[in-house]
């Protein structure tokens, strides 16, 4: 076992002693699981980043439960799949809170997650979103009373993060992509945003269905307005549409975005098209220090290779610990109010794969994951790396919260 590993296993170690201790004179804890609720896209069309959720929370199951779980007691995901259809996450949700779980890590797509969100409020069941970025997804419930906690960069913070990268690059002249979603929209309204505080607005803004195969003529739109940078705002396989048609039409401007420039569905799907794409990250698989070099290295002997996305497999990695950690800061009854309230005040720092977690969460502040975390990845030979220097250097010191 390496050291990182070790560590984890000492610091899990370390808490059940002290939570331990208290219990000694009282009736042994019950041997039933620990049950937390997955709920991710394992088909579908979002399934190339709902996989590697699932496969980041259970490695980081498996390793908690190998260095003894909760007590003594094994935490167990109870999976469901949304197949990234709002309907069906909905009642996957519904089936998930009646089965008991005590607290639950899930959702990729955000109109899924807007639709079932209510559920966990309402049954009081601590939500950690690892995955879907839309900025409304934490802003349902004021702050205080929300069961709702996101450790993946939102798109409050990703879309000013790459319109600055913009600006820095002289590329001012923008035409926004975005699909019809609740995604979609929330992310075009927070380019949009991001713009108008550089005085800027886009020259183009094109709306789309999901699936839609051709959108040559609002390439030709935003081409005939003078745009010098595509920004396309959905899912994958439409991100693939948008860079086709741009070398169908032979129009040679980049294309920039949030993070899901860096999944299959886009870079696969649009083979050399996707080259020098341009993208928002927190997380890029190189093993620049030791937490990373360990996760990286698990996670390719358990699945046969790099996670295909790599954000959403290290931050479900680090939902999962959080959870545990704050379900090792509970004193008296385990449920959740009293998870919920261990996540606002973790005791201990939580040294994760995408960040060192100190306080990540408070009463008035459901979001882990701040903008100095975030680090510009680029399309290079059909992988995503660095998009500068200076990055690769700053991420060999995982980043804090700020």
């Amino acid at each position: 076992m390496n050291r990182f590993r070790q560590t984890g296993a000492a610091v899990l170690a370390a808490l059940t002693t002290l939570v331990a201790w208290p219990a000694a004179a009282q009736t042994p804890p019950s041997p039933a699981p620990i049950r937390i609720g997955l709920i991710a896209p394992l088909t579908g069309p979002s399934s190339d980043f709902g996989k590697p959720v699932l496969h980041g929370a259970q490695m980081a199951a498996d390793e908690i439960n190998a260095a003894g779980g909760y007590l003594g007691r094994p935490i167990e995901l109870v999976v469901h799949d949304d197949k990234g259809q709002p309907d069906v996450g909905r009642a996957a949700s519904q089936a998930m809170v009646e089965s008991g779980v005590l607290a639950a890590i899930g959702f990729c797509n955000t109109g899924v997650a807007l639709k079932s969100i209510d559920l966990f409020q309402q049954a009081r069941v601590p939500l950690l979103v690892p995955c879907s970025a839309g900025a409304p997804v934490t802003r349902q419930y004021p702050a205080p009373e929300s069961y709702v906690f996101r450790n993946a960069p939102s798109d409050a913070i990703q879309a000013p993060f790459v319109v600055n990268d913009l600006i820095r690059r002289g590329w001012t002249r923008v035409a926004i992509f975005a699909d019809k979603t609740a995604y979609g929209e929330s992310g075009l309204r927070d380019v949009e945003a991001a713009m108008a505080t550089h005085q800027l607005k886009p020259v183009h803004v094109e709306r789309f269905d999901l699936g839609v195969k051709d959108l040559s003529a609002g390439l030709q739109k935003a081409r005939q307005a003078g745009a010098n940078v595509v920004f396309s705002y959905t899912v994958g396989p439409e991100n693939a549409t948008i860079a086709l048609g741009r070398q169908a039409i032979g129009w040679d401007v980049p294309q920039v975005g949030g993070w899901t420039l860096s999944f299959p569905f886009f870079i696969a799907g649009s083979g050399s098209a996707a080259e020098g794409a341009l993208m928002a990250q927190s997380f890029i698989a190189e093993p620049s220090n030791e937490r990373r070099a360990a996760f990286l290295a698990t996670y390719a002997r358990k699945h046969q290779g790099p996670p295909p996305v790599p954000m959403a497999a290290a931050q479900s990695y680090d939902a999962m610990y959080l959870l545990t950690y704050a379900i090792f800061a509970v004193r008296g009854k385990l449920d959740g109010p009293a998870i919920k309230q261990a996540l606002e005040n973790l005791p201990r720092t939580y040294y994760g794969v995408v960040a060192t977690y100190d306080r990540p969460f408070t009463p008035d502040d459901k979001e882990a994951v701040t903008s100095n975390m975030l680090i510009m990845g680029q399309v290079r030979k059909g992988k995503v790396t660095f998009a500068y220097p200076e990055d690769a250097r700053r991420n060999l010191f995982v980043q804090r919260k700020r």
